[in-house]
């Protein structure tokens, strides 16, 4: 693999109204400087409906700018509906797949070609082999992983003929469940939730009892409270072999972002320069490195 590596924006994971959902796309369409979208819905399948009808029309959008597009499933299957929601993604043969769970494998024919989300747990290389003989060409390696096993799992993937891709940008998921948090904390049901996580665009932060920043929630879902920031690390990850670079969509300006990627990976930008000026984009955020560098996931070194 000799190509520059490529971009891609991951799935929203958030409960946008519709209208914004499409609008965020179309922008992205015209103007974002990434290689690959995906869309589709991960967290919870309630959401689903709100905006299912704009899919067709962000596709067309994206394909008309030359972007590919992925479809994401999701990352948790509990229920019969569910199930059958997976069967429809598997159904569009025209489109790839993402696979969140791997429940979701088996509705794909062997030998067809998926993308691996990073909610799967491809820790090692006996698993990511076993990922590539089902066909999956290309797999988002986990963003707790330190760098000494991306770049370990990298080589592996090379050797298998899938491109690895390293999460670079956007809070960490790190958990999936069957409670729903933002539900609970409004004092509804999950089966009447009313969809509160949609007051909270990139998630609602939680604080421990002492005050200190911890976690964001968002619906069913964990994530950090930082935003991982691996802008300044990506030479370092192209050297060790990392293929392609994943962002996540937040509020703020996803252009901005996917460009500060695309000159670092480019070499048109210093990745550390890149990194700071991500800072003056995102000046409320509060950025991460710490599992890249096998220290505390929330902690963040400036690079150089």
């Amino acid at each position: 693999m000799t190509s520059s590596p490529g971009i891609t924006l991951g799935p929203l994971l958030f409960n946008w109204p519709a209208d914004r959902w499409s609008d965020f796309y179309a922008r992205i369409a015209d103007e974002a400087e990434v290689d690959r979208v995906c869309l589709g819905e991960v967290v919870c399948s309630k959401r689903l409906p709100l905006y299912i009808d704009r899919i067709p029309d962000a596709i067309e959008r994206l394909h008309r700018a030359g972007k590919q597009v992925i479809l994401s499933s999701l990352a948790l299957v509990t229920l019969k509906r569910e199930r059958l929601m997976c069967g429809d993604l598997a159904a569009n043969g025209d489109l790839e797949v993402e696979v969140n769970d791997l429940t979701m494998l088996s509705h794909l024919s062997p030998g067809r070609r998926f993308t691996v989300g990073p909610l799967v747990n491809v820790y090692n290389e006996g698993t990511l082999a076993y990922l590539a003989q089902r066909g999956a060409g290309r797999i988002c390696l986990p963003p707790e992983l330190p760098f000494s096993s991306l770049a370990s799992l990298s080589q592996a993937a090379a050797q298998e003929g899938v491109e690895p891709e390293a999460w670079v940008f956007g809070r960490v998921p790190l958990a999936i469940s069957g409670r729903c948090y933002h539900a609970r904390v409004h004092g509804l049901a999950k089966d009447n939730c009313q969809f509160v996580c949609g007051k909270d665009p990139d998630g609602l932060e939680v604080d421990t009892l002492d005050g200190e920043e911890f976690l964001a929630i968002n619906g069913v879902q964990t994530l950090s409270h930082t935003h991982c920031n691996l802008i300044g690390d990506l030479e370092a990850l192209m050297q060790a072999g990392v293929r392609s670079f994943r962002m996540s969509p937040h509020s703020g300006d996803m252009v901005a972002v996917a460009r500060l990627v695309r000159q670092a990976v480019d070499g048109a930008l210093d990745c550390a320069a890149a990194s700071e000026r991500l800072a003056g984009l995102l000046p409320q955020a509060r950025f991460s490195n710490g599992y890249l560098n096998g220290t505390c996931g929330a902690a963040f070194s400036r690079a150089g």
